[in-house]
């Protein structure tokens, strides 16, 4: 989750022209378009497996203070570093000490995934030495919620006291989940829809190929997503499928005002995040926010809102792909290679909409729900399966990044960087099918192997 790294001042927002703004900014022309990308690592001790609270020695206070030592300048609240800033983006928390890296934007899939081979390095490096060690997947496949930490981090103290009045997972997705994400730019308005309604319709593809956390507790929970489906029932205010981005008219102002009609969690003044939870945006526009009565906010303020908006796709100054378990190092960098394929090459992001356009709202609707149990068996709208229409996805995203033409020293492609999901549609397994498999067979039924064959 974002954490505020900037806290120069910000100007107040005098207009609903000033919320448009910040999405209008976004647009760049194609030459400066660039690639984020966003992958969370569950760190333990490799003595026992525990989760490291944020102050024992050796735990994540000092995983922070090591990585500082390759250049990372520290961000703190209240006294305590909290986050890391460098060239390569900054490295947050997540409230149970999950380790995130929020990458710097680059031109290309060579540049990103070689940043996710740095920042490997570097923690693997500190994790060595205070006996750390760092497992990919998409949710916790042993603890429970009572055994993991909580992060000194204003933000969390609220969201943890409001999540269980609006769901019952939602202190799941907090403390248990891990994802990849991609974040990518648009050239205008126009374009921004285009490719929202793509990555909207086909995050489901994403999430079955990615498809990562099939325990519970240390017992199958039934899912090949369980993180995919703890967001189902995590806060339907601000997450979802989202069904207006594909209706007539769908733009800046339609996403302007979802934003202001998801509940607020908190204001960030002085340093300390106010509780706001439940409040209104639209009232804190008018200066009639209960927590800070005649006050109105900043863009700032209007820009921390934004990232409490957890759709399957969000919008701020570019567009999200959230739809993904966590994952080891190449599939940190497929995430980002399908999304450039498909959604930076007009051809291939043609060809997307040509296989989804005719789907309805309750069609991607039932595919959404059906995909974290079913992963790639998943039916389709039209017939066939997710199965193999990620086949034909891989194929077009392909054409994308060929048609980019972005090579490497030796003279590689972008394309490559899709093997990992190639394989996945090949062997007709996600890599939670193949962690049960392994589950039921050769561990015995002891989900604590995943350490030995699932670290990075």
């Amino acid at each position: 989750m974002t954490t505020r790294t900037d806290l120069s001042e910000s100007p107040p927002i005098e207009s609903r022209a000033d919320l448009i703004s910040v999405f209008e900014k976004g647009e760049k022309p194609r030459a400066d378009w660039r690639i984020g990308t966003e992958h969370e690592k569950f760190v333990y001790r490799l003595a026992d497996h525990r989760a490291p609270s944020w102050d024992e020695p050796g735990g994540i206070r000092d995983l922070l203070v090591g990585l500082t030592e390759f250049g990372w300048q520290p961000v703190e609240e209240g006294g305590k570093i909290i986050a890391l800033t460098g060239p390569d983006g900054t490295i947050s928390l997540e409230p149970a000490g999950q380790l995130e890296l929020s990458g710097a934007p680059l031109r290309d899939l060579h540049e990103s995934c070689a940043e996710s081979g740095r920042h490997l390095e570097q923690v693997k490096a500190v994790g060595d030495r205070l006996g750390l060690g760092f497992l990919g997947l998409g949710m916790w496949p042993d603890k429970r919620r009572e055994d993991l930490p909580l992060m000194p981090k204003g933000r969390y103290q609220i969201m943890l006291r409001h999540m269980p009045r609006v769901g019952n997972l939602g202190l799941d997705m907090m403390l248990r989940t891990c994802t990849i994400q991609t974040n990518l730019d648009y050239l205008s308005e126009a374009d921004m829809v285009k490719k929202f309604r793509v990555a909207l319709a086909l995050q489901p593809v994403a999430t079955a190929l990615f498809a990562n956390s099939p325990f519970t507790e240390g017992q199958p929970n039934g899912f090949l997503s369980f993180r995919s489906h703890i967001w189902e029932d995590t806060d339907p205010h601000r997450t979802g499928m989202l069904p207006f981005v594909f209706e007539d008219g769908f733009g800046y102002e339609r996403y302007c005002d979802y934003a202001l009609d998801v509940p607020m969690y908190f204001v960030f003044r002085d340093g300390k995040y106010i509780d706001a939870a439940g409040h209104s945006f639209r009232d804190f526009l008018e200066g009639k926010l209960a927590v800070l009565p005649g006050e109105k906010p900043t863009l700032a303020d209007f820009t921390d809102h934004l990232s409490t908006a957890f759709p399957e796709v969000r919008l701020k100054s570019f567009l999200e792909m959230r739809g993904a378990d966590g994952g080891r190092w190449g599939r940190i960098c497929a995430l980002p290679a399908l999304w450039v394929g498909l959604l930076y090459s007009d051809k291939a992001m043609d060809a997307a909409w040509e296989v989804v356009k005719h789907w309805s709202i309750d069609e991607r609707e039932t595919l959404r729900h059906a995909v974290p149990e079913l992963a790639l068996k998943a039916p389709v709208p039209g017939g066939g399966t997710v199965r193999e229409l990620a086949e034909r996805v891989i194929e077009i995203a392909a054409m994308g990044l060929t048609e980019r033409a972005e090579l490497n020293a030796a003279g590689d492609n972008e394309g490559g960087f899709l093997d990992p999901l190639r394989e996945v549609v090949a062997s007709w397994q996600t890599f939670a099918e193949k962690m049960l498999a392994k589950y039921r067979g050769e561990w015995g039924g002891d989900v604590a192997h995943v350490y030995n064959d699932y670290s990075f």
